[in-house]
């Protein structure tokens, strides 16, 4: 634990601990992450690291007397050790030499090796190469007797084309013809049979190479089970488990590899086994920011869900954690009704709602609260009466989504034919969308197209990263509105739907290099996500005509 070196006693406690998923940084966690930040920056033998890309964390706590401090952490490793005694150590340390982990690893790295050889043989390389030279061989005879056939068939019809043939000629024909098709027939399936032969020959090979990947990946579901069962995490109530039951219990699955090992875990266990209070955390980022991914140096960074959610709702439990801000802050907010007929509704969402029910129980989607206002119950007559399909009639139907954080217009259908003509314009991009947003910073260029392939972080979902080799194409098109001093408020039109799109294309160095303000995954955290649905245009499914909505209630 260590002592503030700046004066904080003036600075306000915070009356909850930190929600990890969202938050804005306390005070107190800014300043000892810059307390932190310049030690570990101080230190020769990990600088280079740090400075390569490290996530860090804080964690503020009470000890037993009351005295307040903090601890510090990193995620996986620093300088190839697990301990440095600045930081809280390992919940369960991998890279003991005669631990479970080392050990389990040699077997298994034995294992690649045997497999390895096998496949670079001789014998393996003289099969390939023996299916490949067989493949080459069998289609060149193929086309040299199609060829034949063909040459064969071009005498045939000239014959015929000159008449007067004989019956006697034409069975003689006729005969040739089915002679040559039966032929390639026959040709066809002694190919098969001779590659059939080769690839038996594969496969017997190859079945000690099938045994042992087989083998490695028990031995290694089997010894990340049992790693797992090594990770015991304690809670607030003095309650601990294991890290394999908790996935278990939660998620009806093992924990993905390196579960346990990022800096909020880590702090949390450290302060329940010494007895200290926690009073608030926060993680940052120090360095580079990884390939493809979005992160900035000294900015601070929610847990992550893939890993730390079922992991930290469990540590939490008896702590007073505040609520998810990005749920509370849209609890008050009334319904704003921007357009509605028969047939479809518009509503203006606000920031931090779900557009349709999450897996958050306590969070009311706009889906839900749609379908409430307008249940079959309160729906005027006129309207049913309208629509000759009501017998497929629906209070409100998902169309498309936006992110939880994002504000602005959202479509929704009244009836199945509706809501299926409507999907079917924003799938085909017939829809035309335009965002306002805020960004922190100013881009280079006053309006331009951002073309960069987005895909899942599979290691840290909902996070998308640029992946130029299997990302999808995404595209944006943006223009500068106004400039507010460092901050500037921009237009975008995606041409494309992809996940966080505008928020990456807006702070990856190759798009803008200018994080939407409040953007706590790929920028910095505020008390809102400043991105705003503004205006839609599309065709009403039913009349035919072009419907341009715009919203009025932006605020930021």
């Amino acid at each position: 634990m260590h002592r503030f070196l700046h004066d904080v006693s003036s600075v306000e406690l915070p009356t909850h601990f930190t929600f990890p998923f969202h938050y804005v940084p306390h005070q107190l966690c800014k300043i000892a992450a810059t307390e932190v930040m310049d030690y570990a920056l101080g230190q020769d033998n990990w600088r280079n690291e740090l400075l390569a890309g490290k996530m860090l964390g804080v964690l503020v706590v009470k000890d037993t007397s009351g005295a307040m401090g903090y601890l510090a952490a990193y995620s996986g490793n620093l300088a190839h050790n697990g301990n440095n005694p600045y930081f809280v150590p390992h919940i369960y340390n991998l890279l003991e030499p005669q631990g479970l982990f080392r050990t389990g690893e040699a077997e298994i790295s034995n294992i690649n090796e045997q497999i390895k050889t096998l496949e670079n043989s001789p014998q393996r390389q003289e099969l390939d190469e023996l299916h490949h030279s067989t493949l080459m061989r069998q289609k060149l005879e193929i086309v040299a007797m199609m060829t034949a056939h063909s040459e064969a068939k071009c005498h045939r019809d000239a014959a015929r084309a000159n008449g007067n043939l004989s019956p006697e000629l034409e069975k003689q024909l006729i005969k040739e013809s089915q002679f040559q098709k039966a032929e390639l027939r026959r040709l066809k399936k002694r190919h098969r049979q001779e590659l059939e032969q080769v690839e038996r020959r594969m496969s017997d090979h190859d079945a000690t190479i099938t045994a042992l990947k087989t083998r490695r990946h028990a031995m290694s579901e089997k010894l990340q089970r049992q790693l797992f069962k090594l990770f015991v995490v304690r809670n607030a109530r003095g309650e601990s488990m294991d890290v394999a039951t908790i996935f278990e219990q939660r998620l009806h699955r093992l924990p993905p590899g390196g579960t346990g090992e990022c800096c909020a875990p880590k702090l949390l266990q450290y302060a329940f086994m010494h007895g200290y209070t926690p009073v608030c955390m926060a993680e940052f980022w120090v360095g580079e920011s990884p390939q493809g991914e979005v992160r900035h140096h000294g900015h601070y960074y929610p847990a992550c869900r893939n890993k730390c959610l079922p992991l930290l709702e469990y540590m939490l439990q008896g702590l007073d954690v505040e609520s998810n801000q990005l749920i509370a802050q849209s609890s008050n907010d009334e319904l704003r009704i921007i357009y509605e007929d028969p047939w479809l509704i518009v509503i203006d969402k606000p920031a931090g709602m779900l557009t349709v029910p999450g897996k958050d129980e306590e969070a009311t989607s706009l889906l839900e609260l749609v379908q409430h206002i307008h249940d079959e119950e309160t729906l005027n007559a006129v309207g049913k009466a309208q629509y000759s399909d009501n017998t497929h009639y629906r209070t409100a139907l998902e169309v498309h989504r936006l992110d939880q954080a994002t504000s602005g217009l959202v479509v929704f259908a009244k009836t199945h034919k509706v809501q299926s003509s409507l999907r079917q314009q924003f799938e085909k991009r017939t829809v035309s969308k335009t965002y306002l947003a805020l960004l922190d910073g100013v881009p280079p260029k006053k309006q331009g197209t951002i073309v960069l392939p987005l895909r899942p972080d599979f290691d840290d979902r909902p996070r998308q990263v640029v992946d130029h080799e299997h990302g999808k194409q995404a595209i944006t098109k943006y223009r500068v509105l106004e400039y507010r001093g460092d901050r500037t408020l921009v237009e975008f039109k995606p041409c494309t739907g992809r996940t966080h799109q505008l928020r990456i294309h807006a702070s990856h160095p190759q798009g803008l290099g200018c994080p939407i303000t409040g953007d706590m995954l790929y920028g910095t955290a505020s008390h809102r996500l400043c991105l705003h649905a503004w205006k839609l245009i599309f065709t009403h499914p039913i009349t035919g005509e072009a419907i341009s909505l715009e919203s009025t209630t932006i605020n930021f």
